[in-house]
Order: C-alpha cells, then structure tokens, then sequence
C-alpha cells in the first residue's frame, strides 16, 4: 500500500512536469538507418563492432597483460533503429516515476558515463548504496552490478528503473506512459516492426541494451600502443605500463586487457567511507560467506573519468586508489570480521615513484572517439540530462552520508 501510494504521488508530479515542457512533435524525431561508428550494417540489419582485436584469436598472449590479447564475445547485432530509440530513452526522464531521473542521471556522458558522486542518488535525493559504475564496454560483460546479481543487460536495465529508491517506476505505469505518447508509439514501431505494435516493457529494455551495448571504447593511447605505435606512450606512461604487468604488482591478473577486467569477482578489503556499514557484496547473492566484501573488478577504461573509486566511492583519486594495494594484505578489514582477500592482493611494496607512473599508465585508456551525442530533445518534453551544465556536486564533490540506502548497484 506504501508503493502504490508513492508510485501514485510519484505519477502526479511526473504528469505535472511533463504538462510545464513544450510538446514534442512526431515529425520532430527520426530514428539513425546507419550504425554507430566502428560498427558495421549486416546483410540482416544488424549492426556488427569491427575492432582491430578481432585480428587476435588468443586470451592469453605472451604472459601476464599481454598487448594483443583478444576481445571476449560482445553483444551486437541489434538494428539502428534499436540502437538509436535506446539512446532516446536513456536520456529520457519520463523513465522514472516523478519526471526527474534518466539513465544517464547515473551515467553521464561528461562524467566517464558514470556520475561523479562516491555512491549514485535515486529519487528525492536517497544515497543508493553504491557508485554508478561506468557503462562504456558492457557489451562485453556477462555479469551486471557491483555483486554480480544480474547476468544480462535486459536485467541489469530493469533494475534501477523499477527499485523503488532509485527510478521508482513500475512496468505497467512506465509501459502506459510510453504508449500514450505519440512520438514513442511511433518510433517503437520502427524499431520492432515485427511486434504488435503496443509498447513493451522488453521492448524497452531491449532498446536500451542495444544502447549501451554500443558504448565501446577501444581507441586508446594504449590501444595504438597495442597495435604497434610505440610512439603513442611517454616513457612515464611505459614504465607505468610495465609496473601493470610486472609480478610485483600484479594489476594486470585482475584487470586483464585489453577491457581492462578478467570480470570476476574479488575480495580486496577496501574500507568503507566512515560511518557506514560493511557491504557484504556478493556475499548476498552468492550465498558464500568466502565472497563477504566482494565485488566485480571493474573495468580500468575510462577510470581517469570516473572519480570516485571503489564500490563506496571512499577514494577520491586514482593516487589514492593504487596506494591501496601496496599497504598490506587485509590492512583495512575491520577488526573481527571474517573476511577472504583475494590471493591476488598481496603487499607489493611499490615505491612512490612507481605508484606515480602507474596512475600515468591509467590516463592512457581514456578513449570517448565514439560517445554518442547527446539528443537535445526527448520525445517526452522534458528536459534531458545532459543538456545543461553540471552541477558543482556532479563535480566529485562528496554527498553527505545517508542513513537511508536504497537498492544496491
């Protein structure tokens, strides 16, 4: 009865903000009939990735980080069409349930398509939990969220849209919204020509994994550097680069190029920001106690962009971030709590000097050649996020600690 209540207050002010924006037209909106670039039209009309690790046919190339190491399998093959009504509704407010928050609330395109906050904010401002992760190369993930729970875009997609403290949006209401508006009746017909033509919640969702499954970045200083232009690296960033590697530091076994993640889980023993609880991660959906304060290692690409780190935000710089893992073996586990560091994490011992040059080596996987435009209108009315300037809190600014957390990313 409390949901229904919220939802149903949630509804008015949504109905409310969208009457304050200027209409859309129908003719105002076109869906792309081309592929995003670095993809390729099918004969099917489907959109196919075409990247140079295609050429590389091993997993594992010449030990530890291997330079020409090939991609896992990605997910493509949606339409343009699909493709590009994804990106719409991304962006869209008329996703959630009061009209304030889209997808890219969480995941914004300046901020390294995560969001700058130590832990993402849902609706009315309620701290989530944890931070928005990145979405650039999730065609290539098989696993979804920090604890691993969701084991496909669709799914992944579903859930801040309908957890009541994040989008607070339910299927039948989001599905009712979007078939009374007229642009979107129209464009999801474009999309799903095959379908009956009333709008579905998997439609949707579909839509917005086609999407984000066109997020990739895969063009580098490091990627030119992998393909054979030894001019692309400062001799900082190559002597970063061999710290990555080395059996010394080890990075390079958890964060295996060239997507920079080997996407298992691991338990690092990362403190939490102060005055909050231990996350048990994966614990939770794995059943295993051996899994308490486990998360996903996140991919590195991009990471210069999306400050703060760890799932709880609790380093505000990559320099931070690196100096953990040479402290010492479960330094930060809470006294008396049972917790399994990943045999990874060791104490390496790296001196300052080596702790500078790896994060030189990680502001080389910057790559947004292929982030897609913004649209600067939505076929709701309401305003995009994106469109206009950040806020000095999407800044890395830090949020005030809540002690209401709602579903966790």
């Amino acid at each position: 009865m409390k949901r229904s209540l919220v939802v149903a207050l949630c509804m008015l002010v949504s109905m409310t903000c969208a009457r304050a924006q200027p209409s859309a037209s129908p003719a105002d909106f076109r869906l792309a009939a081309t592929c995003p670039p670095g993809f390729e039209l099918s004969a099917a009309g489907g959109c196919l990735l075409r990247t140079l690790y295609q050429f590389y046919d091993s997993l594992q190339e010449r030990g530890v980080g291997g330079l020409r190491t090939a991609l896992p399998a990605q997910r493509d093959g949606f339409t343009p069409q699909q493709i590009d009504l994804g990106r719409y509704l991304f962006f869209d407010p008329l996703l959630s349930a009061d009209g304030t928050l889209s997808c890219a609330s969480c995941h914004h395109p300046q901020l390294g398509w995560s969001d700058g906050r130590p832990r993402a904010l849902g609706m009315g401002g309620v701290d989530v939990g944890r931070a928005s992760p990145t979405v650039w190369n999730v065609a290539f993930l098989h696993t979804f969220f920090w604890d691993a729970r969701a084991h496909s875009l669709e799914e992944q997609a579903a859930g801040p849209l309908y957890a009541e403290k994040e989008m607070g949006n339910t299927p039948e209401q989001l599905v009712a919204s979007l078939n009374a508006n007229a642009v979107y009746a129209r464009l999801f017909r474009e999309a799903f020509p095959r379908d009956d033509g009333h709008i579905t919640a998997t439609q949707v969702h579909t839509a917005l994994a086609a999407f984000e499954s066109s997020l990739v970045s895969l063009n580098s200083r490091y990627d030119r550097y992998a393909h054979g232009d030894h001019a692309a690296l400062s001799a900082n960033e190559l002597e970063g680069l061999n710290v990555f590697r080395s059996f010394v530091a080890r990075c390079a076994e958890c964060h295996t190029p060239p997507l920079f993640t080997n996407q298992q889980v691991a338990v690092l023993g990362t403190p939490e920001p102060e005055g909050r609880p231990l996350d048990v991660g994966a614990e939770k959906t794995f059943g295993e106690p051996r899994l308490k304060g486990g998360f996903k290692v996140p991919t590195l690409r991009n990471i210069a962009k999306t400050a703060p780190y760890m799932h709880s935000g609790r380093f505000t710089t990559l320099r931070e971030a690196v100096g953990f893992y040479t402290k010492g073996r479960g330094h930060a586990i809470p006294p008396g709590v049972a917790m399994q560091p990943h045999w990874h994490i060791w104490e390496p011992d790296l001196s300052e000097q080596e702790l500078d040059r790896l994060v030189d080596f990680l502001q080389t996987l910057t790559d947004e050649t292929f982030s897609p435009p913004i649209p600067p209108r939505v076929p709701s009315g309401l305003e995009p996020v994106g469109t206009s300037p950040l806020p000095p809190a999407l800044a890395g600014a830090a949020v005030a600690p809540s002690t209401h957390q709602g579903e966790l990313r």
